[in-house]
C-alpha cells in the first residue's frame, strides 16, 4: 500500500473490501463503490486533469452509450406520468448516484488499481464465504451480535454479490500469477452462494458456469449468439412469463422449489403480465412497482389478478421494465443489451468467457430478482465490471489507455 498513490490505495481498498462489507451490512456496497469512485476520480484528476473529461465522455458517444442514455432519458421522462412522483424520485435517487459511481469506477480504475487490491479482494471473498457458511450453520450468532434481523435471507445480497465478482476477480488474479488465490476466490464464492438460501444466487451461479463453459468450447459467434438469444428471450417473453410457466411447469418442479415460492412467483408474473397487456405503450412510470396496485394501470386489470400487484415488485427485472416503462423502455433495454454483446464480441477468448459468464449470471438473477434499480445490485455489477476491465488492462501495451 505504501507504494501506491494514496488515492488509488484508498480506492483499491474500498473496492477490495466490498464482499466482506456486504456480509456485515448488506446494503453497504453503494457506499464503498462511491468511495472507490471518488478516490480514483481524484487520483486521475491529479494525474491527467485535461484528459479526464474526455475519458468520461467518450464511452457515452458510442452506440452503446447513446442507447443507455436514451434508456435513462425515457426512465426520467416517465416520472411525468407516474402517479407517485415522490416515490419515483426516491427510487431514482438511490439508483442514479450509484450508477454514476459505478460508471466512474469502471472507466477510471482499471490500470490504476494497486497490486495489493486483488489479493485483498480474494481474502475478502474467502472471509465472506466462510462467514455465510458458518453463521448459517450455527443459526446466525453473528446477526444477533450485530443486532441485525435474525433471518437466513440476510445473506442473499452478499451471496448475489459474490456471484457477480468471483469470475472477473479470479481472471485478474490468474493473470497476476496468483493462481491459488484465483482458485480460492471461485471456491469460497461458490461456498457462500450454495450455502445461502438464495435460489437466485444458485441459479446465477449455474447459468454463469454453463455460459462460460459453452463460450470456452464453442466458436466465438455461437457463444455470442447464445447470449443474445437468452437476453432477447428474457426481454421479449417477460410479459407472458407467468402464463408460459403456468402451462409448462410441472407440479413436481413446484414441489422441488417450495422454498423459492415458485407458485407465488408464477402468479405474480401473471398479474404483472396482465398489467403490461393493459397498458403496453408507456407503462406506469419509473419506480412505481412498490405501489403498483394503486396505479391507474392496475385499475384496468381484472380484479382476480389485481391482488398480487401489491407485493411490491414483479420478481423479474425484465418484467419490471415492461411494467414501469412500457414498450419503449423494453425496446431500449434490449437495444442496449445487444449493443453490449457486440462490444464484448471482440474480447480475447478468456475475457469473453468471463464476460459472457457474468452476463448470463446477472441475466439469470435479474429474471427472478426483486428490483432492477436497487443500489446494492448496481454497485455489485459495477465492481464486477471493474475487475473484468482490470484483468483486460493486464494485456494492454505499456503506456496505453484501456479502451472504454
Amino acid at each position: 500500500m505504501r507504494r501506491a498513490p494514496p488515492l488509488y490505495a484508498a480506492g483499491g481498498a474500498a473496492l477490495a473490501l466490498l464482499p466482506v462489507a456486504m456480509v456485515l451490512a448488506n446494503r453497504s456496497s453503494p457506499i464503498l463503490v462511491a468511495v472507490a469512485a471518488l478516490a480514483f476520480l481524484g487520483g486521475r484528476w491529479r494525474e491527467e486533469p485535461r484528459a479526464l473529461p474526455g475519458l468520461l465522455v467518450a464511452p457515452l458517444r458510442t452506440p452503446l452509450g447513446l442507447a443507455c442514455l436514451a434508456f435513462l432519458g425515457w426512465s426520467v421522462l416517465s416520472i411525468a406520468w407516474s402517479p407517485f412522483p415522490a416515490l419515483s424520485l426516491r427510487v431514482l435517487g438511490e439508483f442514479l448516484p450509484t450508477l454514476i459511481s459505478a460508471y466512474f469506477l469502471v472507466i477510471l480504475a482499471p490500470g490504476r488499481i494497486p497490486a495489493f487490491a486483488a489479493p485483498m479482494a480474494a481474502l475478502a471473498v474467502v472471509v465472506a464465504g466462510v462467514i455465510i457458511a458458518i453463521d448459517l450453520a450455527l443459526d446466525l450468532p453473528l446477526e444477533r451480535l450485530l443486532g441485525h434481523r435474525v433471518a437466513a435471507f440476510v445473506f442473499n445480497r452478499p451471496a448475489l454479490t459474490l456471484d457477480l465478482i468471483a469470475g472477473p476477480l479470479a481472471l485478474l488474479l490468474w493473470r497476476s500469477n496468483r493462481k491459488l488465490a484465483a482458485g480460492a476466490t471461485l471456491a469460497f464464492a461458490g461456498l457462500g452462494v450454495l450455502r445461502s438460501i438464495s435460489g437466485a444466487a444458485a441459479m446465477g451461479l449455474m447459468a454463469g458456469l454453463a455460459m462460460a463453459a459453452a463460450v470456452w468450447v464453442l466458436p466465438r459467434r455461437m457463444g455470442i449468439a447464445l447470449a443474445g438469444l437468452g437476453l432477447g428471450l428474457a426481454v421479449a417473453l417477460a410479459p407472458i412469463e407467468g402464463d408460459l410457466l403456468a402451462r409448462v411447469m410441472p407440479e413436481a418442479a413446484h414441489q422441488q422449489l417450495t422454498q423459492s415460492s415458485s407458485r407465488a412467483r408464477v402468479a405474480i408474473a401473471r398479474s404483472f403480465g396482465t398489467a403490461v397487456a393493459a397498458s403496453p405503450w408507456r407503462g406506469a412510470g419509473y419506480g412505481t412497482s412498490a405501489r403498483f396496485a394503486e396505479t391507474p394501470v392496475a385499475a384496468q386489470v381484472p380484479e382476480g389478478m389485481r391482488v398480487l400487484l401489491g407485493v411490491g415488485h414483479p420478481h423479474n427485472s425484465f418484467l419490471q421494465v415492461w411494467a414501469e416503462l412500457g414498450l419503449p423502455g423494453a425496446f431500449l433495454a434490449a437495444l442496449a443489451l445487444m449493443l453490449m454483446l457486440a462490444r464484448l464480441s471482440v474480447l480475447p477468448r478468456a475475457d469473453l468467457t468471463v464476460a459472457l459468464g457474468l452476463v448470463a449470471c446477472a441475466g439469470a438473477i435479474a429474471f427472478v430478482e426483486h428490483n432492477g434499480w436497487a443500489g446494492w445490485w448496481t454497485a455489485g455489477l459495477g465492481a464486477a465490471i471493474t475487475w473484468a476491465r482490470a484483468a483486460r488492462a493486464r494485456l494492454r501495451p505499456p503506456g496505453t489507455e484501456l479502451q472504454p
